[in-house]
């Protein structure tokens, strides 16, 4: 259990391992009280710790990049702002959304990358495109002056019209993901999620998203304890303030 996410806890490997098939065999996850019902925990927060430390291990060190043609776009997350839409909210959260094009398929899609940002910058979003996509990849956005001067990307830039159905037409794949993580998060967590655990949801909504088509259960859960001995311990602390 030592140098794993594992470490320092007082629970037995076997509660964990209940826990991480209760994670991955439902469809749509568990929320941590849930989870604190299911295996009949005597408090909230230890549910709630296992749950972000098991989200820390959906995110597998190294991964891929994501190639080929891949969408790329912000969304927000939160509270109605009065009278302010879009790229105008200042409450919300900001999230940047990849989407990769699967081969052969119209409109279906790959593997995603998501990412809280802080604003809509030119070296933030410059930054997301190279973490989250190969270079030399096809890279899809809206208009947004921020994105121009790629480099190292064919940048394939979509101008959107007056009507604002016109962006789901553009970017079709960023905008089903949108729509499926907040359905996700309302569902799911009913939308009780602090903007710095955000990142931690966005991690399991990716993991879940890009393992879809998996047929079996015992599959997810057996990456899911691969890559949880490969992540660092994860103390409370670091949970509750999160510096990522």
């Amino acid at each position: 259990m030592a140098g794993t996410i594992f470490q320092d806890s007082k629970l037995p490997l076997t509660v964990w391992f209940r826990a991480m098939w209760q994670v991955t065999s439902q469809k749509n996850g568990m929320s941590a009280l849930g989870l604190q019902r299911v295996l009949g925990l005597g408090s909230y927060k230890t549910a709630w710790a296992m749950l972000h430390k098991l989200r820390r291990a959906m995110v597998r060190p190294g991964r891929e990049r994501l190639g080929g043609i891949v969408e790329v776009d912000e969304t927000y997350w939160g509270g109605e702002e009065e009278r302010v839409r879009g790229r105008g909210a200042v409450e919300k959260a900001l999230i940047a959304v990849a989407a990769e094009a699967a081969p052969g398929r119209r409109q279906a899609i790959g593997r995603i990358r998501l990412r809280c940002i802080p604003d809509t910058r030119r070296a933030t979003l410059h930054a997301f495109i190279g973490e989250a996509i190969e270079p030399g990849s096809t890279v899809v956005t809206d208009g947004l002056q921020a994105y121009r001067e790629l480099v190292g990307y064919v940048h394939d830039r979509q101008v959107q019209g007056r009507q604002p159905t016109d962006a789901e037409h553009l970017l079709p794949r960023v905008h089903r993901v949108a729509s499926l993580l907040k359905r996700w998060l309302l569902g799911t967590h009913q939308g009780a999620i602090a903007h710095a655990h955000l990142n931690d949801y966005l991690d399991e909504f990716t993991f879940r998203f890009n393992r879809r088509t998996s047929a079996s259960r015992g599959k997810l859960f057996y990456r899911l304890a691969q890559q949880a001995v490969q992540i660092g311990p994860a103390p409370f602390d670091s949970l509750v303030t999160p510096k990522r």
